[in-house]
């Protein structure tokens, strides 16, 4: 029986070659996924290991300045020079370096941002006795000695074509001013590997640019040979103040290894999930392949049984040819999905997202997953098959047709599937009736629909494709009568066909609803709450300079602007998060509703409260609340307005003025502009040159707010779209490979159309329609069910999304419904082709 399975798929490879494909497809995503995050995850252990590969302990702290908790002496920006000496007098320690960074963007010589903001950065330049630093390797050129000098690392120097002596143009936090560049370097900072930049300062302009002189962020301590980090770490442990904390280099190493590695286990989910969606379609192509294969192969199986064989010997002979297949395209699929991770690895370099250089990484559990689940799911998707052919009766070798399905063996089928869909279909409607707490439930009855559609696809395809017969025989004629009755001959091999195209457009129609819906609700936020003109921020989410505000109110053509700067306030017992905003003006770049009170009282030192912060503190206009400023100073407010909630606003607003004396280092986010006469070039070039030409200050008109709130929506549709499209290439193999196993079951009906008259075009015509109809009908399933389901999920989260209300978006469907029948034809090309090439009075004579 083993060399009977082995010649059978020698002699059938043409026609399992689509079931190879598709869970060769399958195992490059599982595997590909798999080798990619472990040579992710383990060149960036590998670079955490490398940076602190010499550091014994490291030291960092936080700015205290604030810290209303704090003891006074502990109210310090971080770590002191003399401090800094303790540490490096410690027994044992054979240096202490301190260390301090923050935001600094170069500019190109365009005036452009070099790198993406948030991965910016500047620190100080810190040489020992040697006057190197040993964090930083210097390839041409040394470190800047005093003010007016910077280093640059040599990718952001290539990027931006600087050479060492060039001026080069770099922000911070406050204006833009220029350095002489002495030095390129290469460094393993996460910064730069992230395709960010880092600019190299000397410390004492470093320390005045982001704390105080004399004043650290960080210490890196070095041990003298022989000395215990251990020891050390405890030692400099009891000269720390509070708002400081150490650990060993390897406990760093470590705990930064962890970070990455939670930090790659999302993504890895994400393709992982995407891979078992791909596998899950693969499964319906590979039941269709080899139950038509057993169709097909009646006679011989039966033969089989008549010279002896048994049903669990047939049963194992269909099994060891699926096992072959799925051994065979397992192995095929590892390979493809190295060169996956391999390609997905130099991506991420083209994109600029730098990776750690290191070995790619092929681990023992990516080899076992790939070559288990393809064998797995290939064996799993056979098995109902093989326990058909099992079935076969040795009598059935006296008999000349093919095994055909019983519309009676559908009635079990179809009552399982009715239940399930009924069940699935009231868990949904129950949990989207919940709110933002049944969204487990709609989950759990998504997926017996799904479930429950997939087994009732058979019965469901013939009352459907009735209605598009007349259509088809009214335009088509006799190839449009013949495909709408082959559609329907196998209601099995249809509804699996039908299925996996039914899975693919079901989860991208349920996306693209919520994605336009969420889109289209974010969008009129942002419509409905502004007024501004221009949105001025720092990029990468930084925070503002006083002097940036100082600069827009000066200049021409502005009307109105108003900060939205940061203020911890606790109003009586209750911590909230202030926006400090310009009385007169917040009312101008803001569409604000004023339940009661007026926002004048803001410019007389009161609060307003939107009417969720009011309801839960119980107050209202007129109150008197107890405030605790974020210095720990307290006094108390008047609430003098309540407004409607704004989403763009915090709950509560304060005059900037109120918290000027608390806030000694204002946190401002944005800057609201409103110009006279509305948004112009004028205008926005008015802005950049009040700001200095800042490239680290981003300038946004209202169409630019807009995208920057929904823009995001768009991105993460099209990432959903690309990684779903390989469950949609599997689909389209599974079409495929229906038509050309159908065209062979055929070949003698086709044979005796031919010979009644039927030419060769209207033979082609009849096998493309035939997989139209198959796809525009697997499509309309997965796009009512889609829909349904967006609905579904969509009433579970519009409590948290002002505006939300469903949007079908009617064009993107008819294009998915297009493109079904697109793909149904390109499906039938080669079995149209086939079909059309057969010899009349060969394919008569074939059994």
């Amino acid at each position: 029986m083993l060399r009977t399975a082995l010649r059978t798929v020698l002699a059938h490879k043409a026609r399992l070659l689509m079931t190879v494909l598709a869970v060769m497809l399958g195992v490059a995503f599982v595997s590909g996924t798999l080798v990619f995050t472990d040579t992710l995850g383990n060149a960036f252990r590998n670079q955490s290991a490398k940076s602190y590969r010499d550091i014994a302990v490291a030291v960092t702290s936080y700015d205290g300045r604030d810290d209303r908790d704090a003891a006074d002496g502990a109210r310090t920006p971080g770590i002191s020079e003399q401090l800094l000496g303790g540490i490096g007098a410690v027994d044992g320690v054979a240096s202490a370096v301190g260390r301090v960074d923050g935001f600094a963007g170069v500019a190109d010589p365009d005036g452009k941002l070099i790198g993406n903001g948030w991965s910016n950065s500047g620190a100080n330049f810190a040489p020992g006795k040697d006057g190197k630093d040993p964090a930083y390797t210097f390839t041409d050129g040394s470190g800047p000695v005093r003010d007016g000098q910077i280093a640059l690392d040599k990718t952001t120097a290539a990027k931006g074509k600087y050479r060492v002596g060039d001026r080069v143009r770099v922000a911070t936090n406050g204006p833009v001013k220029e350095y002489s560049l002495t030095g390129l370097f290469t460094t393993e900072d996460g910064a730069v590997n992230a395709g960010g930049s880092l600019v190299l300062f000397d410390t004492a302009v470093a320390q005045k640019l982001y704390l105080e002189p004399g004043f650290f962020k960080d210490v890196s301590v070095t041990a003298a040979p022989g000395a215990s980090d251990g020891d050390i770490l405890r030692a400099v442990k009891s000269l720390l103040p509070e708002n400081a904390t150490a650990g060993t280099g390897r406990q760093l190493a470590d705990d930064q290894a962890a970070q990455i590695e939670r930090g790659l286990e999302s993504l890895n989910q994400m393709l992982l999930a995407f891979a078992a969606i791909a596998l899950f379609v693969g499964i319906f192509l590979i039941s269709n392949t080899f139950t038509m294969l057993v169709a097909q192969r009646t006679r011989e199986l039966a033969l089989l049984r008549a010279v002896g064989a048994s049903r669990r010997q047939v049963k194992r002979s269909v099994l060891i040819e699926a096992a072959v297949v799925g051994v065979i395209a397992s192995v095929v699929g590892f390979v493809l999905g190295v060169g996956l991770a391999t390609a997905l690895r130099s991506a991420m370099g083209v994109i600029g997202a730098k990776v750690p250089a290191g070995p790619l990484v092929i681990s023992p559990t990516a080899v076992g997953a790939a070559l288990g689940v393809g064998v797995l799911i290939t064996l799993l998707a056979a098995w109902l098959p093989a326990r058909r052919a099992a079935k076969i009766p040795p009598v059935a070798a006296m008999s000349s047709v093919h095994a055909v399905a019983t519309t009676r063996s559908l009635v079990v089928r179809n009552s399982i599937g009715g239940g399930l869909t009924l069940l699935g279909a009231a868990a949904i409607v129950a949990g989207a009736s919940a709110g933002s707490d049944g969204r487990m439930i709609v989950g759990a009855g998504a997926f017996l629909a799904m479930i429950g559609i997939i087994v009732l696809i058979p019965l469901l395809s013939r009352p459907v494709i009735a209605l598009i017969r007349p259509p088809l025989v009214r335009f088509f004629g006799v190839s449009g009568k013949l495909a709408a009755q082959n559609a329907v001959r196998n209601p099995r091999r249809t509804g699996a066909t039908a299925s996996a195209l039914a899975i693919g457009l079901t989860l991208v129609t349920g996306l693209s609803v919520l994605g336009v819906t969420i889109g289209q609700a974010v969008d009129k936020m942002t419509t409905d709450n502004i007024r501004a003109d221009y949105m001025v921020t720092m990029a990468g989410g930084g925070t503002l300079d006083t002097s940036a505000l100082a600069a827009l109110e000066k200049t021409p053509g502005v009307s109105a602007l108003s900060p939205t700067q940061g203020a911890g306030l606790k109003l009586a017992d209750r911590s909230v998060y202030a926006a400090a905003v310009t009385p007169g003006d917040i009312a101008k770049v803001f569409h604000i509703t004023v339940v009661s009170g007026s926002l004048d009282t803001l410019g007389r030192g009161g609060l307003a409260l939107d009417e969720k912060a009011a309801k839960s503190g119980g107050w209202k206009t007129g109150d008197t609340v107890p405030v605790t400023y974020d210095d720990g100073k307290t006094g108390r407010l008047e609430v003098g307005a309540v407004f409607a909630e704004n989403q763009l606003l915090s709950q509560v607003l304060i005059s900037t003025d109120a918290v000027a004396a608390h806030e000694p280092r204002p946190h401002i986010s944005e800057i609201w502009v409103k110009t006279d006469g509305g948004a112009s070039a004028a205008h926005e070039q008015a802005l950049v040159d009040a700001l200095g030409d800042n490239p680290a200050i981003s300038i946004q008109d209202r169409q630019d707010i807009r995208s920057a709130y929904s823009g995001f929506i768009s991105t993460a549709l099209n990432i959903m779209y690309g990684l779903l499209a390989m469950a949609l290439i599997i689909a389209v193999l599974g079409v495929v490979n229906t038509l050309a196993m159908s065209v062979f079951e055929r070949q003698q009906e086709i044979g005796m159309l031919r010979a009644i008259g039927l030419d060769r075009g209207r033979v082609k015509r009849m096998i493309r329609l035939e997989a139209v109809v198959i796809s525009v009908f697997g499509a309309v399933v997965g796009v009512v069910l889609g829909t349904f389901l967006a609905w579904a999920i969509g009433q579970t989260v519009k409590s948290g999304i002002p505006g939300f209300a469903l949007v079908v978006p009617w064009d993107r469907i008819a294009v998915f419904l297009v493109l079904a029948g697109l793909v149904g034809v390109l499906a039938a090309l080669w079995p149209a082709r086939s079909a059309a090439r057969l010899n009349m009075l060969t394919a008569i004579k074939t059994e």
